[in-house]
Formats: C-alpha cells, sequence, structure tokens
C-alpha cells in the first residue's frame, strides 16, 4: 500500500483559473456541470453493473441448460461412442461462455474503479467550493486507498485484505466454474484418447488447477494495466491510487 497521501486538491484537477475570483453565478453554474457529471457516471456505472449481472446469469443458465442436456443425452445414447463428442461440443462451448463472462466481468470491475474514482474526484471539487461539506460525505473524495475504499464501502478489504476475498467475487465464481468446465473436457480426451481413468482424473484436477491460477494471474495483471493505462494517464492527480488489485471488485 501507498503512503496515503493529503486530501486531493481539486483546484489543480479541474484547473487552476477557478480561485476565489469567481462569482455567485459561475459558482453555481460550476456546481451544476459538476452535478450533471456525476449523474452522468452514476448512471454509467449502473448500467455496467446491469450488464456484469446479466451475462453470470446468461452463463450460469447456459451452463444449467448444457448440464441438463448431458443428462438427457446421456441414457439415450446408451453412454455409447457418441456421448463423449457431444459432451465435448457441448461443454466447448460452455467454456468459451465462460471464458468470455470471466474477461467481461473482469473489465467491468476494473472500469467501475475508474468510475468511483471520477466520482471521488468530483467530490473533492464539492470541498473546495463548499468547505466543510466532506463532514456529510458517506462516500470518499479523496484518490487514496482510503478515500477509494471509502466509496466502495470495503474497508475490511483494503486495510486488512483477507485471501479468500478474492474467491468470492463474482468474476472469480465464473473463473473457477470455467475452469472446472476446462478439467472436464480434459479428462474426457484422456479418456477418448485410451488413457486410465484414474489418469484421466489427475489430468482434470491438474487442468483445473492451471486454468484456476492462470485466472487468477490475468486478473491481476489485467487490473494493475488499467490502472496504469486509465486512471493514472487519464484522471488528474489519480496517482495516489494504490497499483494493488486488491481494490474491491463485485
Amino acid at each position: 500500500m501507498m503512503e496515503r497521501p493529503a486530501p486531493i486538491s481539486p483546484g489543480s484537477a479541474a484547473g487552476d483559473g477557478h480561485g476565489g475570483g469567481e462569482s455567485d453565478a459561475e459558482l453555481s453554474r460550476r456546481a451544476q456541470l459538476l452535478a450533471t457529471e456525476h449523474w452522468s457516471l452514476l448512471a454509467t456505472r449502473s448500467l455496467s453493473w446491469n450488464e456484469a449481472f446479466s451475462r453470470t446469469g446468461m452463463f450460469l443458465s447456459t451452463l444449467s441448460a448444457a448440464t441438463v442436456a448431458l443428462a438427457l443425452a446421456g441414457p439415450a445414447m446408451s453412454f455409447g461412442g457418441a456421448f463423449p463428442l457431444f459432451a465435448l461440443i457441448v461443454l466447448a462451448v460452455t467454456l468459451f461462455l465462460g471464458i468470455a463472462t470471466y474477461i467481461r466481468l473482469l473489465q467491468v470491475n476494473n472500469e467501475d474503479l475508474y468510475w468511483v474514482t471520477g466520482m471521488n474526484m468530483l467530490r473533492g471539487e464539492y470541498t473546495r467550493l463548499v468547505p466543510g461539506i466532506e463532514r456529510s460525505f458517506v462516500a470518499g473524495h479523496t484518490l487514496d486507498v482510503e478515500g477509494i475504499a471509502r466509496s466502495f464501502g470495503a474497508f475490511d478489504v483494503t486495510s486488512n485484505p483477507s485471501p479468500l476475498h478474492m474467491l468470492i467475487t463474482t468474476p472469480a465464481v465464473v473463473g473457477v466454474i470455467a475452469s472446472a468446465i476446462a478439467g472436464v473436457i480434459a479428462g474426457l480426451l484422456a479418456v477418448q484418447f485410451g488413457l486410465a481413468e484414474v489418469v484421466a482424473v489427475v489430468a482434470g484436477i491438474v487442468v483445473f488447477l492451471v486454468a484456476v491460477f492462470l485466472a487468477i494471474a490475468y486478473g491481476r495483471r489485467e487490473s494493475r494495466r488499467y490502472i496504469q493505462r486509465a486512471i493514472e494517464r487519464r484522471l488528474p492527480n489519480a496517482r495516489s491510487v494504490d497499483g494493488d488489485p486488491s481494490t474491491p471488485p463485485a
């Protein structure tokens, strides 16, 4: 974690040309524009979350349908030679959807951090327009780790993160399920190649563990890259945002 900086100076984030010489009309117009931007970010964040829930539901529904299809097709095919091929096709399609859902959920989480950082900047500007108003804020108004965590309402996650936290997030759940599907596919392929059942089970477990490791590594890498490319480069004074991807996702 980075050392907590002083609260941001919104004047430097929005430009140095709006000092204390503004008229009441100019201040009112500025407040209206800031509020409009704030509501725009809230609406965009809501759309992102709706997409995340829809994609997760679509993946789980497809997985349920695939399981039912396999359960019905197995007895109908007498679990003969055609059934493994059918199962591989169905599971491969489900795995593709799971991987696509996992990647998109990671993107939504990163984008959510972007919108929250922007709203913290706006609240910081509110504190400049109305000194002392920050005492009434529930969400954060600074760009340090504590300010971002305050907006997420995730103090325990950022101040004393649990190693198990990443396993209970929505992307992690989807990633683990997709990894399990990959393991099942590996086991089926091993059986198709004439390997012993024990070898097929071991192969499935190994593929599952490797897939989980790759999913975690990919998620952490993309989180760091997004913070560097989208937040630190595009948002003024945002370099105090911690580069640790433990910033709470959904």
